[in-house]
């Protein structure tokens, strides 16, 4: 959305307690954030805290809470409100490997239906002519392709998107504990990933997380102080009406270039 395409925008009230709601979560989700902040705040200690931050470093991961509390130790939470959200998390490098396993047969049998589309394409145009497209060879082979077409976009798509988040040493390098937050049984204990520590929204722990020896400089603290300050200015501007366009930010009650 650009800015041109912004008209007058009345400020609307959001209602309570939900100022900061992303629109692709449930409230569930957004309650249990708030537990995680609460427990940070008056557990752990932390007095800056940011929603959705995304850390500068692997991959550039967005993580449900992050904060920094005294001594600077760092902190990074990840909500799950569902076995199967957390299960999507919870691969481990061997199961990635697995599955970038079967890319290989994938791609043979590609290249076989395109091998034959392309055979039945030019029996088709040789016997029937004009209309060779009914012909049922062809049709046959075309369907074929078009179906390990679907699938190699699938297989493509889940490598993607393919976390081991809860088990990547790059990941747990970046912070002192590292808790999920889940209502109470929905995770058992024995569960919880090695490293991780898990949390209820009473808000109290469940599993206490293990502090990692982290190579921590006044760089990292700072990369982490840094990404906080962004993710809850985002937060707060957009709580407030703000839009973010490919033009840049249009504040409550701004203009169009009609008006």
């Amino acid at each position: 959305m650009a800015a041109a395409d912004v008209r007058r925008r009345p400020k609307e009230p959001q209602p309570s307690g939900l100022a900061f709601k992303r629109g692709n979560e449930s409230k569930l989700t957004y309650s249990l954030k708030w537990a995680a902040w609460e427990w940070l705040y008056t557990f752990a200690g932390c007095r800056c805290i940011g929603f959705e931050v995304k850390l500068e470093g692997p991959g550039g991961r967005i993580v449900d809470l992050a904060a920094v509390g005294p001594g600077n130790t760092i902190y990074i939470i990840e909500v799950k409100a569902s076995r199967a959200d957390f299960a999507r998390d919870n691969h481990t490098h061997s199961d990635l490997q697995a599955l970038k396993e079967l890319n290989e047969p994938l791609l043979r049998r590609g290249r076989l239906a395109r091998r034959t589309l392309t055979q039945a394409t030019c029996y088709a145009k040789e016997s029937r002519g004009h209309d060779w497209e009914r012909e049922p060879s062809y049709q046959l082979a075309l369907a074929d392709y078009q179906r390990l077409r679907k699938e190699e976009q699938t297989y493509q798509d889940r490598v993607s998107t393919f976390s081991v988040k809860f088990h990547d040493p790059r990941f747990l390098a970046i912070a002192d504990y590292h808790y999920v937050m889940a209502p109470r049984k929905l995770l058992p204990a024995k569960s919880v990933p090695p490293q991780w520590g898990l949390l209820n929204e009473i808000p109290e722990v469940v599993v206490r997380a293990p502090q990692k020896e982290v190579r921590k400089t006044s760089g990292i603290v700072s990369n982490i102080l840094r990404a906080i300050a962004r993710s809850n200015s985002t937060s707060i501007m957009r709580a407030q009406g703000v839009l973010f366009t490919e033009d840049g930010a249009v504040f409550p009650g701004e203009l169009d270039e009609e008006f």
